[in-house]
């Protein structure tokens, strides 16, 4: 594996955790409290494995410059603009639910999960859609 192929896997990592937060969240919804917990690391873990290869690879690459032009270049900063805010927030916003979580914390976790799922959900989706429009598009 060379450090070009981590954007394919990176976006393999967003979908997974977003799959994993769908689960997790419809795992809660229908009182599988257990279950929902092992999703819910599982779907951190994939998230900090995302972080790592992130890192890396713009570490050795730099910046990925996006090179259409026209509407699908403004359509792209949009998406990214918000995919690049919103994913500052999701680290301390997981780890302050997790952590709630973790302590049995459940009336504080609910409070603050009920704007972490929504941010960290999208964050994962527009990642795999950025990741489509720089590298497949």
């Amino acid at each position: 594996m060379s450090v070009h192929d981590l954007p394919a896997l990176n976006a393999i990592l967003n979908a997974a955790a977003a799959v994993l937060l769908v689960w997790g969240f419809t795992l809660i919804r229908r009182g599988r409290k257990r279950l929902h917990q092992r999703v819910m690391l599982t779907a951190f873990t994939v998230s900090v494995l995302f972080l790592i290869g992130y890192i890396v690879f713009h570490a050795e690459v730099g910046v990925v410059r996006f090179r259409k032009t026209g509407l699908i270049r403004g359509v792209y900063l949009t998406i990214l603009f918000t995919h690049t805010l919103l994913a500052a927030a999701v680290p301390p916003l997981a780890i302050l639910t997790l952590s709630r979580a973790l302590r049995g914390r459940f009336d504080k976790h609910r409070a603050i999960a009920r704007w972490t799922l929504p941010v960290w959900l999208y964050v994962s989706v527009t990642g795999v859609v950025v990741y489509w429009m720089l590298y497949r598009m």
